[in-house]
């Protein structure tokens, strides 16, 4: 079972688990993402006594939502109730906005024996080429994830993992010090995501301000696009991004891949765009998102 997001959950399937999808709904203001939670009925109807394993993710992709303890310790006394393991994805981590705080699941009292925490180089050092990460959790999980390791990979790339530990070590020097890399991070993205969302709200388009990560939602519904006519059977987002990068060099994702069938109609008419790109690409995007209020 997983909380809707990417296509992680294929894998179970491929594996010949059953996967039940428990998506987030807005609960208040949907342009913030922090008021996107679970329905605690719908996220409790999706346990039984099948239930094997939950992955989740936070800060969420591509929402932009970072679980409060609060949620957090309510997902874990669920997952305690049905004695359910627990795969976290952690891999923007170090990305938090504003006043927000990332918390561990597998912290909280009475986890740490039932989470994998996953965790990636390629995000926290934006080098996402190199496909380096790690995992954390006890042993009798981490074991598991030994045996599958050694049957997936062929060869280790050893000096790019010499490389993220020098990094980690660098860091640690400075941490917490106006040179500090992670601090760099989160700052530099929030402003990007900021020009992005100024851009799109110019245009009467509406963001999600995100809670932290690489991502922001955008809600196009106000735009009045069209793409009827193009009789592709496909979602409109997935139409739209298609135009949006056809005909004005704009990249964006269509949302609906991220949900089955059953809650599609919940991404209705979002786009989510990356804030993880250089000042030139960004303040190139602001502009080309600027020119769409006359399309």
């Amino acid at each position: 079972m997983k909380l809707e997001s990417e296509s992680s959950g294929i894998n179970a399937e491929y594996g010949g688990g059953k996967l039940v999808r428990v998506p987030l709904r807005p609960n208040g203001d949907p342009n913030f993402a922090k008021n996107w939670t679970l329905d605690k009925d719908e996220f409790e109807a999706a346990f039984n006594e099948k239930t094997k394993l939950l992955i989740t993710t936070t800060p969420h992709n591509p929402v932009g939502k970072i679980f409060t303890k609060e949620e957090l310790e309510y997902i874990g006394g669920v997952c305690k109730k049905y004695n359910v393991v627990v795969v976290s994805d952690e891999v923007y981590e170090r990305v938090v906005f504003d006043e927000n705080e990332h918390v561990r699941i597998g912290s909280l009292p009475g986890m740490w024996e039932r989470v994998l925490t996953i965790g990636s180089a390629g995000k926290t050092f934006s080098v996402t080429g190199w496909k380096i990460g790690w995992a954390l959790g006890p042993a009798h999980l981490i074991s598991q994830l030994q045996h599958v390791s050694s049957c997936s990979t062929f060869t280790a790339p050893t000096l790019l993992q010499e490389a993220v530990a020098g990094a980690f070590e660098h860091e640690r020097s400075i941490a917490h010090t106006d040179t500090a890399y992670f601090s760099w991070l989160s700052t530099t993205l929030q402003k990007n995501c900021r020009m992005l969302a100024d851009a799109f709200t110019d245009i009467g388009c509406e963001p999600v301000w995100p809670d932290g990560g690489y991502f922001m939602l955008v809600d196009t519904a106000n735009m009045g696009w069209d793409f009827t006519d193009l009789n592709t059977g496909r979602c409109y987002d997935v139409d739209c991004v298609k135009w949006l990068t056809r005909e004005f060099k704009l990249a964006t994702i269509p949302i609906s891949v991220f949900y089955g069938d059953k809650n599609r109609h919940l991404a209705a008419k979002y786009i989510r765009v990356c804030c993880a790109k250089s000042d030139e690409t960004i303040v190139k995007a602001c502009e080309i998102i600027r020119s769409l209020k006359k399309n």
